[in-house]
Formats: structure tokens, C-alpha cells, sequence
């Protein structure tokens, strides 16, 4: 469906111009780290400063990939969503929950302050603020982010990705939140089977991209 990030990003972009207003002030945050890879092209084909926001996943006891909630701060407030129904079924400890919330929001301000290099975040206050990932599947890490975001006061909070599942994207506007997206495909196993190539993207990488689209 997708070569690769870069190229899922461009035909995003195409997508996104036409329905955000060119008067717009816009903020694209990337998800990294795929995520900035294809926040990138957005962020240029809008003429929009590009930066980071890190949600992170809380994953289950003994089944780190199994999600049962999300992380993101909001300058320095922790903003958690988790899966009520799957933490019941597994009977998730509440200290188990509380610990991986610390250890994720740890890793969280490590990275921040890795891909920034000193500095500042980019405001958002006002702003209408475009947060892309390279794919969206349950939505928790996106989610996450968005309350974030929306903790800082901006205009409007928009989420955009290449592709997700269709079931995903009518929970999404149950909940009120917008999510712009060019592909809906089912069955939906894994984000990584929509691209050629989803090799993994590293720290550098991030901070790359980022230096690139800072402002001189």
C-alpha cells in the first residue's frame, strides 16, 4: 500500500492540504519515531514548524506488546488512557499500572529531551496542531497524545496517519476526535504490513529530522 514512511508522508500531505485552511496556523507533532518520518513531508508541505510529542504504550504483565493503556505528559501532568475491559480480564494489578506509568514517563522525558537537544517545545497555544503517525491500530498511544495536546490550549487537535483500521476510526469519532486517514483496510494485523519497507527508525534518525526542521 505504502513504499515507505517518506512516501506514505507526501501522499498525506497531498490529502491534508486540501482540508486544513491555508490561513491556518498549524503545529505538526510526529510520533516517533515513525511517526516524524512521515510528520516530515507534512510539516513542509504545509509550511509548519515540525516537533514531538511521545505518548507510550503501558503493556501488559509478561506481554509488553499487548496494550492495556497509554501515556503522554502535558507538561509535566501525566494524561493516561488505559483499557478498562482488557484490565479486567487479565486482573492487572493497580501497582503494576502505577509502576509502568512511572517507568513509561520516564522514558518519555529521556526522549524529549534527546530529540530536542536543548530546545524549547514548539507552542501549540492557539495553534491548530496536526499529530501523525506512520499508522494507527487500537489508537491508545494517539489518544493519549491528543488529551496531551489538548491540555495546552491549542485552536483545534487533529490526528492524521497513511492508514488504520475502520473500526478504529468509528471509535475515534464516537469519541469526538478527529482523525484524518487515507486507508482503511481490514483485516488489520499490524501497521508494518501496509509498507515495502517499515525498517525500524532510530533515535538518530528523530534528531535528524527534527535539526532539519528547526528553524535557522
Amino acid at each position: 500500500m505504502f513504499r515507505d514512511r517518506a512516501e506514505a508522508g507526501r501522499r498525506l500531505a497531498v490529502h491534508l492540504r486540501k482540508i486544513i485552511d491555508e490561513a491556518a496556523d498549524v503545529v505538526v507533532l510526529g510520533v516517533p519515531r515513525g511517526g516524524v518520518v512521515v510528520a516530515a513531508p507534512v510539516a513542509a508541505a504545509l509550511g509548519a514548524p515540525l516537533d514531538v510529542i511521545v505518548p507510550r504504550k503501558v503493556g501488559a504483565p509478561g506481554e509488553p506488546e499487548l496494550a492495556v493503556g497509554a501515556v503522554a505528559l502535558a507538561e509535566g501532568e501525566e494524561i493516561t488512557v488505559f483499557d478498562d475491559e482488557v484490565i479486567a480480564r487479565l486482573a492487572v494489578p493497580r501497582s503494576y499500572l502505577e509502576a509502568e506509568v512511572l517507568r513509561q514517563r520516564q522514558e518519555i522525558e529521556r526522549r524529549e529531551q534527546a530529540y530536542r537537544e536543548g530546545r524549547a517545545p514548539v507552542p501549540v497555544g492557539g495553534r491548530t496542531v496536526l499529530i501523525v503517525d506512520d499508522g494507527i491500530a487500537t489508537g491508545m498511544t494517539v489518544r493519549a497524545a491528543a488529551e496531551a495536546v489538548a491540555r495546552r490550549a491549542p485552536k483545534d487537535v487533529l490526528l492524521a496517519a497513511p492508514v488504520a483500521p475502520p473500526e478504529t476510526r468509528r471509535e475515534f469519532h464516537r469519541l469526538g476526535l478527529r482523525l484524518e486517514v487515507l486507508e482503511t483496510p481490514t483485516p488489520f494485523m499490524a501497521v508494518g504490513q501496509f509498507y515495502l519497507d517499515f525498517d525500524a527508525v532510530e533515535d538518530d534518525d528523530v534528531r535528524t529530522i527534527l535539526r532539519r526542521s528547526a528553524p535557522a
